[in-house]
């Protein structure tokens, strides 16, 4: 082989060479590109729950005086929640049938802990929904199974216990809590002269701006709090003295 064919077999060799680089990276870029056609984003969000906080709320002018122990049960609540969005799936349902984007993100609850409900009826205003005019309501706040002394736990597990033995074990107080909210500040605002139209307020004069303030007040909720927690002390003793009284007012699952 002379000079020439060694030299013209060295190009051809660096040609190959450099021809197969390019395709590799040509390769490599593809592999890095994210396909839109079959790629899938899920978000998953996992948030905790506060079942066991002994308090509920129940609308401002309920009668107060009406409230009564209706009974206390072992049951389990969820003390997490998932939530799972699918992205894509969602902005593709969002065009395709936008009442079924309700369901995007998907939840769950999860870990379960076992608790006692315990529940109460009041008597308020019906709701300006209710085409029946209900004025009977109930809540529940939910202890966990360790808030409760072991001699009243047992009790509510082996025996029948009357409704006023079980309301015996929880004190319940009732109150408003002040709120504090941001208001418009009406002595320290100025407005622009107009009217309302289709709910938009329109200014007379186009080139007008209100000048509006904000101040800070303390106003009474507009619900009542109500804290339930164990009678402590009176609880292990009426946990002791049943036994006499068989009607039913506790259920256990």
């Amino acid at each position: 082989m002379n000079r020439k064919q060694i030299v013209r077999t060295i190009q051809l060799a660096l040609v190959a060479a450099a021809a197969l680089t390019l395709a590799g990276h040509a390769e490599a870029a593809g592999g890095l590109t994210p396909k839109s056609n079959n790629s899938k984003s899920v978000i998953v969000r996992v948030e905790k729950l506060h079942p066991f906080t002994h308090f509920a709320y129940i609308p401002q002018g309920s009668d107060l005086s009406s409230i009564k122990f209706q009974g206390v049960k072992k049951v389990e609540v969820a003390t997490q929640i998932k939530s799972t969005t699918d992205v894509r799936y969602c902005d593709d349902q969002e065009f395709r049938d936008p009442g079924g984007s309700m369901f995007c993100p998907s939840t769950q609850l999860e870990s379960a802990s076992a608790a006692y409900q315990v529940t109460y009826s009041y008597r308020g205003q019906p709701l300006a929904s209710d085409e029946y005019g209900k004025t009977y309501f109930t809540f529940s706040v939910y202890f966990r199974w360790d808030e409760l002394s072991p001699a009243v736990r047992d009790t509510l597990a082996k025996h029948e216990v009357s409704r006023a033995d079980a309301a015996a074990y929880f004190d319940l107080t009732a109150y408003r809590s002040p709120v504090r909210e941001v208001v418009i500040d009406e002595a320290a605002s100025t407005f622009c002269a107009g009217n309302f139209v289709d709910g938009s307020s329109m200014h007379r004069d186009s080139k007008c701006e209100d000048n509006i303030h904000y101040t800070t007040i303390t106003s009474p909720s507009v619900y009542v709090t109500v804290k339930v927690d164990p009678a402590l002390g009176r609880r292990e003793q009426a946990a002791s003295s049943i036994g006499g009284d068989k009607a039913m007012a506790v259920s256990h699952q």
